[in-house]
């Protein structure tokens, strides 16, 4: 936005500008789960980050090293616009509709004006259903793994257990393993996301007569075993879904949209959202010692002891441990958000659920449904879009939002913060 004339105050916590919850960890073994050709910041310049960090376009590079790129074009665009940016080391708690835009409350107690407000938060909390209501207060529980200083408790003398198996259980048993520790990744699949490999490019099905959800799995597996017969490989198939997603979530009626969170999740995430072949090859490795040991089986109750913790499983065993770590993934109903921001705004019914629940509803161009100027993207779209959560969406999304506010609600003023 602010290349496109307006000015822009920018609310975050953080200590460090630009970076976000996925992209500030300092551990050089979290790598981005997209090769590095597909992470440009500018859409008209696939090879801009490849170029910034000096590495091929089919390296996965750590996750910190795309975070100072994100923070290093913020810098840049600052620096082409002086004067029109500001920065707030704040937390929003509060958006309201005034008069001549939205006023906006902060954690510390001062507030915000602007003509128009993004709201830019990424996931909104994980899924916590299985977490009883006294283990929130234990030390033994971390409720968010990427909050700062989370683990800084983790007692390297004791096994861990973490509650999930998807990308970020992957991450944190790469960082939790030591000698003579035990992580243990429970979930009721017990899946681990599938690993990358180089892929042929494959042009997406035709959707001609996909009115339900039965017939998009007819579809995809006709789709994924057309791939296997010319590539040898299902993952041509599912890369290929990518820009028909969205269309093909849109045909799903919602009951069927319903039966495929159900029925059909899990497994969309472990060939959809996978992890690089450096990984899986550390997590075979993991495996094979017994120091990463999956379940698949359920956490029917938990006990928090005075130095630890016991997981009761639906399979009738039972783990000790010194920590149990939710990895559940995101949230899926918003309106169970924790969130002061994004819970005051549903109940002031600035912005409504979106389909499910999932998220806010929206517009095409990302503007929240209602008669506030809001716009938003990522996570809090996923009940219009479903794939919103990946980079390359979030990118196309940024150019749309920052489209629509600088065309229809902003002013050369910087917001009053």
């Amino acid at each position: 936005m602010l290349e496109r004339g307006a000015s822009v105050c920018l609310v975050d916590p953080a200590e460090e500008r630009g970076r976000g919850v996925a992209y500030r960890t300092d551990d050089p073994r979290h790598l981005l789960n997209v090769p590095a050709g597909k992470m440009s910041a500018l859409q008209d310049d696939p090879g801009d980050f490849a170029r910034w960090a000096g590495v091929a376009v089919t390296e996965f590079v750590p996750r910190r090293v795309f975070g100072a790129y994100l923070a290093a074009h913020l810098d840049g665009a600052s620096a082409r616009n002086p004067g029109r940016l500001r920065v707030v080391r704040d937390r929003a708690t509060r958006l309201e509709r005034s008069r001549d835009g939205v006023r906006i409350s902060l954690a510390a107690g001062d507030f915000v004006t602007a003509d128009a407000a993004v709201l830019a938060i990424g996931a909104v909390g994980d899924r916590d259903d299985w977490v009883p209501t006294d283990t929130p207060d234990s030390a033994a529980f971390v409720p968010d793994p990427w909050a700062p200083g989370a683990l800084t408790g983790v007692r390297d003398d004791r096994d861990v257990v973490l509650v999930g198996t998807g990308l970020t259980a992957v991450d944190l048993a790469m960082t939790l393993n030591r000698p003579g520790r035990v992580v243990h990744a429970v979930s009721r699949t017990g899946l681990l996301p599938r690993r990358h490999r180089p892929a042929e490019p494959m042009r997406p099905p035709e959707l001609t007569g996909c009115t339900g959800l039965d017939d998009v799995r007819r579809l995809v597996s006709a789709h994924v075993r057309e791939s296997v017969r010319r590539h040898g490989d299902w993952r041509p198939a599912v890369d290929s879904l990518r820009p028909v997603t969205a269309r093909l979530w849109d045909l799903l009626p919602l009951r069927d949209r319903s039966r495929f969170l159900a029925e059909d999740l899990r497994s969309w995430e472990v060939h959809r959202h996978r992890m690089p072949s450096t990984t899986a090859r550390t997590l075979i490795r993991l495996r094979r010692n017994g120091t990463l040991r999956t379940h698949r089986t359920g956490v029917t109750a938990v006990r928090m002891l005075p130095d630890g913790v016991v997981l009761h499983l639906g399979n009738g065993t039972e783990l000790t441990a010194g920590t149990v770590i939710n990895c559940t993934g995101l949230r899926h109903d918003v309106r169970r958000c924790p969130d002061p921001l994004v819970a005051g705004l549903l109940a002031d019914g600035i912005a409504a659920p979106g389909p499910l629940g999932l998220g806010f509803d929206t517009l095409p161009d990302g503007r929240v449904r209602g008669d506030a100027p809001l716009w938003t993207l990522g996570a809090l779209r996923r009940g219009n879009l479903w794939e919103t959560t990946a980079y390359p969406e979030i990118r196309a999304q940024a150019a749309d939002v920052a489209r629509s506010v600088t065309t229809t609600a902003w002013s050369s003023e910087v917001p009053s913060c």
